[in-house]
């Protein structure tokens, strides 16, 4: 069993920054691909960013290229999302999930279905 638990929610203007961190349990973290995921108020659970075992590979939802960047630390079973330049509409609870699926493609890495584990969510708030 692989617990998730993000911190680093919070309140912040736009054009504001913040990070979030997930740590997870279990001794087999570094062969998980790692996603975030978002769930506005009255919308779908939304994927956000992932990354593979490694760290060598990371997708992102186009709304979000060029302002987040997702990172891992296998020593520390970590997975961390920065998130820059935030607009309202990043306003959502933020999860981090994470797969045993061992082929990370982008359709394993992007698609919720895929990945068996969650988080209980963080929320992010972003005022105009």
């Amino acid at each position: 069993q692989v617990q998730l638990v993000e911190s680093g929610g919070g309140l912040v203007k736009a054009g504001g920054s913040l990070t979030l961190s997930c740590a997870a349990s279990g001794r087999t973290f570094s062969t998980y691909g790692m996603g975030w995921f978002r769930q506005a108020p009255g919308k779908e659970r939304e994927f956000v960013a992932a990354i593979s075992w490694s760290g060598g590979t990371q997708y992102y939802v186009d709304s979000v290229k060029g302002r987040f960047t997702i990172s891992r630390d296998n020593a520390k079973n970590t997975v961390a999302l920065q998130m820059n330049s935030l607009k309202p509409e990043d306003t959502a609870v933020y999860y981090c999930a994470a797969t045993t699926e061992p082929a990370h493609t982008r359709v394993v890495l992007t698609t919720a279905t895929y990945y068996n584990y969650w988080g209980q969510g963080t929320q992010v708030t972003v005022s105009s």
